[in-house]
């Protein structure tokens, strides 16, 4: 098989038979000669806005490849093979009792997928609701404000991700092909096989909804098994060793493996597994805004004249102010909406969403500002107490709105009275609100300074009419469980994973963290069905 790379195309004609004819001539070769062409890598190449083109890798199998690459000795034409996700060789240490996993989310779902394909029968445990009653109770809390501390955007099966973008980019390193298992997963339970090869792919919630459903679907058939609406609540230790779990303060279950992929907003739990010794470390992450921007300004900025023949664009931008503070955008939704994304009662956190196809008028994106231990404190759990501070003050100024307000006011530091010319897209209620009240003016003062120079970059970002809202306090989680080469922490047994444990950022990185998990288990323990 040859590799061939930057197989350049036209944005106006991408068909499948236009990258065939392309690569046949980058290989000076006859359509006769072509066996087989796969697509690895689509990306646009918009460095040039004069000469904006898709730039395509694609493997072929040809009838004589040797000589081809004889006559060829250009870089971009090479031998390749097939690549592929394997496991490794089952381990020999006697495992009687099921894994039990803590989350249903990415790291938790492929965690137990890769376990029930291998024969150990997962049990799953998820505080939160199913997908389709899921769904129901969080469009109950955008609409009425009634709120499920245990089944919204944070908790429920699939995680946080089935309520975003469904964005799948990472720039992981990945020589076991984890990524391509994760991404093969998602297409054999329902998703556009683009994803493949997209060099930013993404699902979109709506699409999301339906491939988690079919994963479980999965799972079960290979004899997993869920328990929705069901919180682990304590731990039972002895001798250093994990030896049962207690569910809803009155369940007990033995286990022997705990894998624990519990997200970034079970503070409740964080605070159980602290009080029972776990080793729990503080680390850096960063709180800030959204902001929305009117799709048509930012195509046009990425792409220039030829922007309506491409998908809707997406930006990332990062700068660090003069006081040394990093500020970047995050989780960037094109043609998407802000989402109240709360939690806990009496405390308010916003996310972005974004349906597969983006086609909604406004760009959102969260501007963050990095926050360190010198703001609040080395004590483990001083980070979530942070932003619970923040997200309190959100919810007080606006009884529970999304807060909103102008970028022009926010510089201003005054309260937004009437809008713009940026349409609200909000998923929940909103009011307006004087953001200042919220975050600390050190805070205040970075996000100007970056979007003052995020202007330079993207023309009219800084514009007056610009929505902001807050507060954007969850983008990673705030502590780090740690765990050795073994990916066990301090407690033997017990396997912390994915974006909640502080090992991941996203949906493919916490995926990919959850296999990581399944491995070590699987290298480990062979599992000995007595049931």
């Amino acid at each position: 098989m040859i590799k061939v790379r930057q197989v350049k195309v036209s944005i106006t004609n991408n068909s499948e038979e236009e990258i065939r004819n392309r690569t046949l001539k980058k290989l000076k070769i006859d359509d006769s000669e072509l066996l087989k062409i796969f697509i690895r890598k689509e990306s646009i190449d918009a460095r040039d806005k004069e000469d904006i083109h898709y730039s395509y890798e694609v493997d072929v199998v040809l009838k004589n490849e040797e000589k081809v690459l004889n006559r060829n000795n250009s870089s971009d034409i090479s031998a390749t093979s097939e690549e592929s996700y394997v496991i490794k060789k089952k381990g020999s240490e006697k495992l009687s009792k099921r894994p039990v996993i803590i989350g249903s989310g990415p790291a938790g779902l492929f965690a137990a997928y890769i376990l029930a394909e291998n024969g150990y029968r997962p049990l799953i445990i998820e505080r939160g609701e199913r997908v389709e009653e899921r769904i129901k109770t969080v469009e109950k809390f955008w609409n009425e404000q009634i709120l499920n501390e245990n089944s919204n955007v944070a908790f429920g099966e699939g995680g946080a991700g089935t309520f975003s973008d469904g964005k799948l980019n990472t720039l992981v390193s990945d020589k076991e092909n984890r990524k391509l298992k994760v991404l093969q997963t998602f297409v054999k339970c329902g998703a556009d096989s683009k994803i493949l090869y997209q060099s930013k792919p993404h699902i979109g919630t709506d699409m999301l909804r339906d491939v988690v459903i079919n994963m479980r679907n999965e799972i079960i058939k290979m004899n997993g098994e869920f328990r929705y609406n069901t919180t682990l609540t304590d731990l039972k230790i002895e001798e250093g060793k994990i030896k049962s779990i207690i569910l809803d303060n009155s369940q007990k279950i033995d286990c022997d493996v705990l894998v624990l992929a519990i997200g970034h907003s079970a503070r409740d739990t964080f605070q159980m597994l602290y009080n029972r010794n776990i080793n729990i470390q503080s680390k850096p992450f960063a709180v800030g805004i959204r902001i929305q921007h009117p799709q048509n300004m930012i195509n046009y900025s990425q792409y220039g004249k030829e922007a309506s023949f491409l998908p809707n664009a997406s930006y990332k931008l990062t700068y660090t102010t003069k006081k040394n503070r990093g500020v970047y955008s995050f989780c960037m939704c094109p043609g998407g909406y802000v989402v109240n994304a709360s939690s806990q009662k009496g405390l308010l956190v916003i996310n972005g969403m974004s349906y597969n196809k983006r086609d909604s008028e406004n760009a959102n994106s969260a501007i963050i500002v990095t926050v360190t231990q010198d703001d609040f404190g080395n004590n483990p759990l001083d980070g979530l107490l942070y932003a619970e501070k923040l997200e309190k003050k959100s919810y007080d100024l606006t009884q529970g709105k999304i807060p909103v307000q102008l970028w022009k006011d926010f510089k201003e530091n005054r309260q937004t009275s009437c809008l713009g010319s940026v349409k609200p897209l909000f998923k929940g209620n909103y009011a307006f609100a004087n953001i200042n009240e919220i975050l600390p003016n050190y805070l205040c003062e970075a996000l100007r300074e970056g979007i003052d120079n995020f202007d330079k970059k993207i023309k009219g970002f800084a514009m007056d009419d610009a929505l902001i809202s807050a507060v954007e306090s969850r983008t990673s989680s705030p502590i780090r469980i740690v765990r050795d080469e073994s990916l066990m922490c301090n407690i033997l047994g017990i396997y912390p994973c994915g974006e909640g444990s502080g090992y991941a950022g996203g949906i493919t990185t916490s995926a990919i963290d959850g296999i990581k998990v399944a491995e070590k288990i699987i290298e480990k323990y062979n599992f000995i069905d007595i049931s």
